[in-house]
């Protein structure tokens, strides 16, 4: 896998007691084993909570059904997926490791970073090892030499991040000559912009994220049970969507058992209401922004969360 640089200056860094350091004299505390390329979680300090709350919730392992592993195979197309055991990965946005599961079982040699402690739960559900490790670190500031991985991937994250533009062009600077770049987005939707969990996520990504996790309970268990009596009517379900700020999953997950729809219920509601950064963007926006940054043999669709895409990068002439 690729050296550790400092994402300062690109030089080179070596183990100091419990830190990194460069020639030129930045240092990079190593805590709990994990590098910490960031001196704080910033804005995804929500999203650190949650996943360190969670980190078994999406796990494949966990649930016992193939969720995580079919949108990541959807998303990478079966090219990609049948080369994973011989390819390194830059995992971007790792949170607790729902793909990071399924990357490291197909074979894959897997660094993954989050510039949230989401990376505490990773590292603990998937200790380091010859083919994974993991690090805090911020994708526009990321801690390797460019070009160096065959692929990247960054799932449920760019909407997120304050400039996807931004984002996406620095990921796409991780990836090697011939290597592909994996990414999905946020698009418009008329249900995006009907309910009210615009007026609660003004409220609540403004709270401490304890408290906001505490609310975000109260309103799972408010609305929880009235979603699943009108799972089955579609007028009903329309209506009690208007005004339910919770996110479920009876329709999109029917097989996910009583226990597991209250968590997930949990995790989602949480995740879309304490966001600060919620950007939205069609599949001609993010297909010519790949474009632009050169890549080629792109793949781009409305599907899964919104639109999923992918892009080769030329290999050098």
């Amino acid at each position: 896998m690729p050296e550790w640089v400092c994402p300062t200056d690109s030089s080179p860094l070596v183990e100091a007691e419990s830190r990194l350091e460069c020639p030129q004299g930045h240092a990079f505390q190593v805590v709990r084993g994990i590098p910490r390329f960031v001196e704080s979680e910033g804005y995804v300090e929500h999203f650190g909570l949650q996943w360190r709350q969670f980190p078994k919730t999406q796990l494949d392992s966990y649930t016992g059904l193939p969720i995580s592993r079919d949108r990541l195979r959807r998303c990478l197309g079966e090219e990609v997926w049948r080369r994973l055991p011989e390819m390194s990965v830059l995992e971007c946005g790792c949170g607790a490791g729902r793909f990071t599961e399924v990357l490291l079982k197909e074979g894959a040699a897997v660094t993954s970073v989050d510039l949230s402690s989401a990376v505490e739960a990773n590292a603990e559900m998937f200790p380091a090892g010859e083919r994974h490790r993991v690090a805090q670190a911020d994708i526009v500031k990321l801690p390797f030499q460019r070009g160096r991985y065959d692929l990247v991937l960054c799932l449920g994250v760019i909407q997120h991040t304050i400039d996807p533009e931004q984002t996406i062009a620095a990921l796409y600077a991780q990836v090697k000559p011939g290597g592909w770049l994996v990414i999905d987005h946020y698009t418009r939707g008329v249900g995006r912009w009907t309910s009210v969990k615009p007026f609660y996520r003004a409220v609540m990504k403004r709270l401490r994220p304890d408290t906001a996790l505490r609310f975000t309970e109260r309103l799972v268990d408010t609305f929880l049970p009235l979603h699943r009596r009108t799972r089955n009517s579609r007028p009903a379900w329309f209506l009690l969507c208007r005004v339910s700020p919770i996110t479920t999953f009876y329709r999109s997950a029917p097989s996910l058992p009583e226990p597991l729809q209250r968590e997930w219920a949990l995790l989602d509601t949480h995740d879309s209401l304490t966001d600060w950064n919620k950007h939205l963007r069609t599949a001609p926006q993010i297909q010519a922004m790949l474009s632009d940054l050169g890549g080629q043999e792109i793949w781009c669709e409305y599907a899964g969360n919104g639109v999923e895409a992918r892009c080769r990068r030329p290999t050098a002439s």
